[in-house]
């Protein structure tokens, strides 16, 4: 079987490529009008978007049952984590959380055109029951603090966040621990080498 390289060691199938290309295309198609992403970033989405999201794929040791996206958008990291637990986690069960009905139009679009299965929350998510997640990610959706207690309130017990952050991210840690403790992981980026990934577990309050 072919194999075909995401890079940071993540190797896939020619249908799991076939369907990051096809959710390409169709970013690209969506994208003039209702702003999926920055148009400055639409002819470099391989980078910018699928391997940049791919790579938060390739953090976890292992994959728990539940893996939370909130604040989806255009659906990164969470449509890429959908296509990617197609082939390696089948049983890992995938929520996206993204409240503007027209990016969840597109989302339902995405996931059905390329064979994918994913639920929806078309709510805020502040307004969600907590989803009990075992690995929860959110990409340039808010300050650290803030995604901090989306955490608290969507993760299981032991579960563990994913938060990639750019040049500021010394500064919103430090910020966070003014009113939370937590183990601290820094992943660099692959794609951004002033960006990381921040891997924490064993939120409390302070």
């Amino acid at each position: 079987m072919s194999q075909f390289d995401l890079g940071g060691g993540l190797s896939v199938s020619r249908e799991t490529w076939d369907r990051l290309e096809h959710y390409t295309d169709l970013l690209k198609k969506w994208n003039p009008r209702i702003n999926l992403v920055s148009p400055t970033t639409l002819e470099e989405a391989w980078t910018r978007h699928i391997v940049d999201s791919a790579q938060i794929w390739g953090i976890p040791q292992e994959y728990p049952q539940h893996w939370a996206d909130l604040g989806v958008g255009g659906g990164f990291p969470g449509v890429v984590v959908a296509i990617l637990r197609a082939e390696f986690a089948p049983e890992m069960a995938v929520t996206l959380v993204e409240s503007d009905q027209r990016k969840c139009a597109f989302l339902r679009t995405v996931l059905r055109e390329t064979g994918v299965e994913a639920k929806i929350e078309a709510r805020r998510i502040e307004e969600i029951p907590p989803l009990g997640a075992g690995l929860l990610s959110a990409r340039a959706l808010a300050s650290l603090d803030k995604l901090l207690g989306f955490a608290d309130r969507h993760l299981c017990d032991n579960g563990v966040a994913l938060f990639p952050k750019g040049a500021q991210a010394e500064k919103e840690i430090a910020e966070a621990r003014k009113m939370w403790q937590f183990d601290l992981i820094r992943h660099t980026s692959l794609t951004d080498p002033h960006a990381v990934v921040l891997q924490i577990g064993a939120l409390t309050h302070v």
